[in-house]
């Protein structure tokens, strides 16, 4: 499929209510994922993370200051990403930004477009939202999304190290 038959299959639109077991399906997708990468940094997935991570996005969707965006296709949520515009942050020695917290794709839809979809889609809502600076972190394993972002102009500047 060519990136412009996806931009017209695919809508990029803010998640509702309705999204919740999608959310919250790929937000234990997304926990899983990471786990898989680095057992001993991070979280394992639960037989309540989906409904945990539902309920938290939900709640941050309603907040002013955060975004969470689903893509969707023929009815079917395919990804989300969620950010929001955070202040001044001393443990990461930066001042206000926008913050993107989540990019998670369907792993049958990856490399397709998808993700680059909602990333610009994330990042513009950051911008119009004022943004001076938009920042991210991504697993170290995760080679994929630091192509991603390296493509859009993201750099690397911190390090996580963890002692287990």
């Amino acid at each position: 499929m060519t990136t412009a038959s996806i931009k017209s299959t695919v809508k990029i639109r803010p998640a509702t209510s309705a999204d919740a077991a999608a959310l919250g399906h790929f937000g234990a997708l997304l926990v899983a994922l990471h786990h898989e990468l680095d057992p001993a940094r991070f979280i394992a997935a639960t037989v309540n993370t989906p409904s945990g991570y539902a309920n938290f996005l939900e709640r941050e969707s309603s907040r002013g200051d955060a975004v969470v965006l689903v893509a969707q296709e023929d009815g079917t949520i395919v990804g989300y990403a969620y950010a929001a515009l955070e202040g001044a942050d001393y443990m990461s020695l930066r001042g206000p930004a926008g913050v993107i917290h989540d990019l998670f794709v369907d792993p049958a839809r990856r490399r397709g477009g998808v993700g680059r979809m909602l990333f610009d889609a994330v990042v513009a809502e950051m911008d119009i939202r004022g943004a001076e600076r938009i920042v991210l972190s991504t697993a170290y394993g995760n080679d994929a999304a630091r192509r991603l972002f390296a493509s859009a102009g993201f750099r690397p500047t911190m390090v996580e190290m963890t002692r287990s």
